[in-house]
């Protein structure tokens, strides 16, 4: 039988597959991997052949092919997992979904002003307002959710799940652009890099030769 693919974007800059791909990798299933530097010439025409939008990730699993992270991820809770992406608890398993649609349709000034650099290091760059509030709402959502479900382990409900594969290129951007965290927020964050998947994941990440220039040149003005 085939493996699924797993169609993913420069290993240091694409959050969007980071997060399947960590949690295939996390949970143990086989799959190939095709990567496609985002500022190549023919990127949309090379991912327009496994994605309809051509965007990554895409997963291709025989004749399927699932686009958009969450939805892939969801696929995979199910064809693989055998549920246990999400907390087994009804109420905790709607609270973890909600996160994590959060996080997938939120959070714009964040994402706009910290893009995912993983070879980034801080240098006091800055940011507005804007930002700044998504940071407080994330640590904000990050301490209920251990404080409430986090028992029996590091992750936001105890166990490593989809809506921690969701916020872990969150955790790259707080660490890269040296964002001031509560004592939670390092400990989780601190949990989410400890996993073999995200080490192997960021030392791949090291290894990349191609550049984004706009999100490299952000740094502290003059």
């Amino acid at each position: 039988m085939n493996r699924p693919v797993l169609v993913i974007g420069n290993k240091n800059y694409s959050s969007w597959s980071l997060r399947p791909w960590l949690l295939l990798r996390h949970f143990g299933v086989e799959f190939d991997e095709v990567r496609l530097p985002l500022d190549a010439s023919d990127f949309a025409a090379q991912a327009l052949r496994h994605s309809p939008t051509g965007k990554v990730p895409a997963l291709r699993d025989g004749e399927l092919a699932v686009w958009d992270s969450l939805a892939i991820c969801e696929y995979a809770n199910e064809r693989w997992l055998g549920g246990n992406g999400w907390p087994a608890d009804l109420h905790r398993r709607a609270l973890a979904r909600a996160a994590a649609a959060e996080m997938h349709s939120g959070f714009t000034a964040l994402r706009t002003q910290l893009p995912m650099n993983s070879r980034r290091r801080p240098d006091g760059y800055g940011w507005d307002a804007a930002a700044q509030r998504d940071i407080d709402r994330v640590q904000a959502l990050w301490r209920e959710l251990r404080r409430d479900h986090g028992a029996g382990g590091d992750f936001l409900f105890g166990g490593f799940g989809i809506v921690d594969a969701m916020f872990a290129p969150v955790a790259i951007r707080f660490d890269g652009y040296g964002v001031t965290v509560d004592d939670t927020a390092a400990a989780y964050m601190q949990a989410l890099f400890a996993l073999p998947a995200l080490r192997q994941w960021r030392q791949a990440a090291e290894q990349e030769s191609e550049r984004v220039a706009a999100t490299d040149a952000l740094c502290r003005p003059a």
